[in-house]
């Protein structure tokens, strides 16, 4: 069975990467190694794996690479360390005066 990896890498500016794949080695090594100047990571390399999520639908995967996208550095960093039960709280909008 086929399987896809929505993973997250830490630049080394400190800006966090998300992507989806179905070979992580390869990807990773892609990132790192620096294929296409026009890549979001070519400048911020290197880059460290930090979140790796595993789903057997691709399109599962696709929907939460997507979500995660979206999302404020605060949920990625809850996901990352494995803090799923706070990202009802990290999703209440919170008002700015």
């Amino acid at each position: 069975m086929k399987t896809y990896h929505v993973y997250i890498l830490l630049c080394s500016d400190g800006m966090y990467y998300t992507g989806v794949t179905n070979n992580l080695d390869i990807r990773l090594m892609q990132h790192q190694e620096g294929h296409d100047p026009k890549a979001f990571t070519y400048k911020r390399r290197p880059v460290k794996l930090v979140f790796n999520e595993i789903f057997n639908d691709i399109n599962q995967a696709i929907a939460f690479e997507k979500q995660v996208k979206g999302w404020r550095r605060e949920k990625k960093e809850a996901i990352i360390n494995g803090e799923w039960d706070r990202l009802p709280e990290l999703s209440k909008r919170t008002k700015k005066y």
